[in-house]
């Protein structure tokens, strides 16, 4: 009974990685943008504080926070962006025209990894499914994903599929003959 069980919640987690789809190429070709109800800058330590409504675009990539942090001590090219919310919320489009969506109290935007880091109830939605944790880092050049809990109680990752993606997945998956370990019943004749 759990073999199977096993091999489907397997092939629903590779299913997962394996259409993810990358965000749009030519987000990363464009200029980031940001607009807020207020800013402050620090030109001699090149870091800026945005806040109330702030809202960053670049290409496809929005994100939404009550608050925004730049720092560009690296160089162009090499900003980092940490967004606060109740949550704050990332959206993108991906090559495949689907969206990536995420939600956390902070999302951090590493421009020169192309990495947004998830921290504080982390939801991420893709490909009908969601994936929730503690934290969560997604490499969007990559296609990689990586969740943690909190480590307290159970405060574990939790992954959700969607009916329609089980479905599909067993569909792909599906055994010509029944084995002994997925079916007791004899194969017709």
């Amino acid at each position: 009974m759990y073999k199977p069980l096993i091999s489907l919640l397997t092939s629903a987690t590779l299913a997962f990685i394996a259409t993810s789809a990358t965000a749009e190429q030519s987000d990363f070709k464009k200029p980031i943008e940001l607009k807020a109800e207020s800013q402050f800058l620090d030109g001699k330590n090149k870091k800026s504080v945005f806040i109330d409504n702030v809202q960053i675009v670049q290409g496809s990539l929005n994100i939404l926070a009550d608050r925004v942090e730049v720092e560009a001590t690296e160089g162009k090219g090499k900003e980092v962006f940490s967004a606060t919310g109740k949550p704050a919320v990332y959206r993108q489009k991906l090559d495949d025209g689907r969206t990536v969506e995420a939600r956390a109290f902070e999302i951090r935007y590493e421009v020169s990894s192309r990495t947004i880091s998830l921290n504080g109830q982390a939801e991420l939605i893709q490909n009908s499914s969601v994936v929730k944790g503690d934290s969560i880092v997604y490499n969007m050049e990559k296609e990689q994903l990586m969740a943690k809990g909190d480590g307290s109680g159970d405060g574990r990752v939790t992954t959700v599929f969607s009916t329609e993606t089980i479905d599909a997945i067993k569909q792909d998956k599906k055994p010509k003959k029944p084995t002994p370990d997925t079916d007791d019943q004899e194969e017709p004749r």
